[in-house]
C-alpha cells in the first residue's frame, strides 16, 4: 500500500515550486564535456549520442545528532554514468553513492557500521525545450556588446528535460530499512543561460513513489565561468521533504577543465539543523569518451529554410529565363549596343533620290 501525501508534503512543494518558477519551456552535442558535477543538481541537456561519460566523486561528512546523541564519520563515493541513447535528446543514467556509516551512540557508549548505497538509481532524461533551437535566439546582436553579454528577460526562459526512472534497494540496506526493492522516480529538470558566464538550473524531483516514505527535492544552482574559461564557480541549494528525512542543505566549489574530455572538482557543504548536523566535502573528477559522429542529412530529408532552402523543379530553366528577359530589356542601353547601320526606310530613301543617307 502507498503512503499517502500529507498535507505537509503538499505545501513543501508549493513553496519550492514558488521559488523556482520565476526562474523556469532538442539537445545540442558539444566539443566540451558537459558534467553535473560538482553539485547534484542535473542540467536539462544530454550528453549527446553516442557520448559514454562517467562522473565520480569521494566524500567525507562529519554528522552528528542532537536527539540521539549519536555522532558519526561518513566516507564514500558518488558516481554518475551517462550515455547518450539513440538521438540527442535521451540520455540514460545511471547514477549512485556508496558509503561506509561509523555510528558512535554517545549516551550508551557503542558504536556500530554500516555499509551501503546511499542512493542507487537508473532513469532516462529527455529534452522536451530547447530554446537555443531558435536561430534568432543565437543570432548574436552586431551592434550592442552589451546585448550579447548583459541578463535579458529572455535569457530566464529555460531549457527544459523530464525523467522517469526507479530507486533500487538491493538486499537489507541498513540505511533504507522496509523500503521496497524497486520504486519509482520522477524528475523535471531546467536550465537557463542568464549571461554567457552565469547558468541557472533547477531540479524538482518525486522519489520513492509507493513507498512508506516518498520524497520530494529540489535543487537550485547557479555556476559562474570565471575570466579564465577554464575555471568556474558554483553555488547550490537542495531540499528534501519525506517522513523519514526533511532537511535543507548549502553547497558550493570550483570546477576546472584539464582538457574537453576531463574536468575535476572540489566542493564543501553544511545543512541549518542539529537532527542531524552535517559538514561535508568532495573532490571528484569528470570523464567523457565521445563516440559521437555527425549524421549526414539527404537534401531533399532537409528542412525548408536550411542551407538555402529546397531546390525547387524547373529552378535552373526559370534563371536562364530571367537572364533572357534582362538581357532583352537593357539591349540598347550601353554605346556598345547601338546599331549605326542604315534603316531599310533609310535605303529606300538613298535608292529613290540617289544621294547620301542623312543622318
Amino acid at each position: 500500500m502507498g503512503h499517502p501525501i500529507r498535507m505537509k508534503n503538499i505545501k513543501f512543494l508549493l513553496f519550492r515550486l514558488l521559488l523556482v518558477l520565476p526562474f523556469l519551456g532538442f539537445s545540442q552535442y558539444t566539443d566540451v564535456i558537459n558534467s553535473n558535477r560538482p553539485g547534484l543538481s542535473v542540467s536539462a541537456y544530454a550528453v549527446g549520442k553516442n557520448v559514454l561519460q562517467v562522473e565520480f566523486g569521494a566524500f567525507y561528512e562529519q554528522q552528528d545528532h542532537n536527539t540521539l546523541d549519536t555522532e558519526s564519520t561518513i566516507l564514500g563515493a558518488d558516481f554518475s554514468i551517462r550515455y547518450g541513447l539513440l538521438f540527442e535528446e535521451l540520455e540514460l543514467n545511471w547514477e549512485g553513492t556508496f558509503q561506509n556509516q561509523d555510528i558512535t551512540f554517545t549516551d550508551l557508549g557503542t558504536s556500530d557500521s554500516r555499509t551501503d548505497f546511499g542512493r542507487n538509481r537508473i532513469g532516462l532524461k529527455y529534452l522536451l525545450y530547447d530554446p537555443y533551437k531558435s536561430e534568432e535566439r543565437t543570432k548574436p546582436n552586431l551592434y550592442s556588446w552589451r546585448a550579447n553579454n548583459v541578463f535579458q528577460l529572455r535569457n530566464l526562459i529555460p531549457a527544459v528535460s523530464v525523467y522517469a526512472g526507479a530507486t533500487f534497494v538491493l538486499g537489507e540496506n541498513p540505511f533504507f530499512v522496509g523500503d521496497p526493492t524497486v520504486s519509482p522516480r520522477v524528475m523535471v529538470a531546467t536550465q537557463s543561460t542568464l549571461t554567457p558566464r552565469f547558468v541557472l538550473i533547477s531540479n524538482i524531483s518525486y522519489d520513492r513513489i509507493g513507498s512508506d516514505f516518498p520524497e520530494w527535492g529540489y535543487l537550485i544552482s547557479l555556476s559562474h565561468a570565471l575570466k579564465n574559461p577554464k575555471w568556474s564557480v558554483f553555488l547550490e541549494n537542495q531540499g528534501v521533504n519525506s517522513d523519514r528525512y526533511s532537511d535543507i542543505l548549502l553547497r558550493g566549489g570550483v570546477a576546472h577543465l584539464i582538457n574537453d574530455a576531463f574536468q575535476v572538482d572540489l566542493n564543501l557543504g553544511a545543512n541549518f539543523k542539529n537532527t542531524p548536523s552535517r559538514l561535508f566535502a568532495t573532490a571528484g573528477f569528470s570523464y567523457r569518451l565521445d563516440m559521437h559522429k555527425d549524421e549526414l542529412v539527404p537534401i531533399e530529408d532537409q528542412k525548408a529554410g536550411e542551407n538555402g532552402g529546397p531546390i525547387k523543379k524547373n529552378a535552373m530553366k526559370k534563371g536562364k529565363k530571367k537572364k533572357k528577359k534582362k538581357k532583352r530589356k537593357n539591349k540598347g542601353k550601353g554605346a556598345e549596343d547601338i546599331d549605326l547601320s542604315p534603316t531599310k526606310k533609310q535605303l529606300r530613301k538613298k535608292k529613290k533620290d540617289n544621294g547620301a543617307i542623312d543622318f
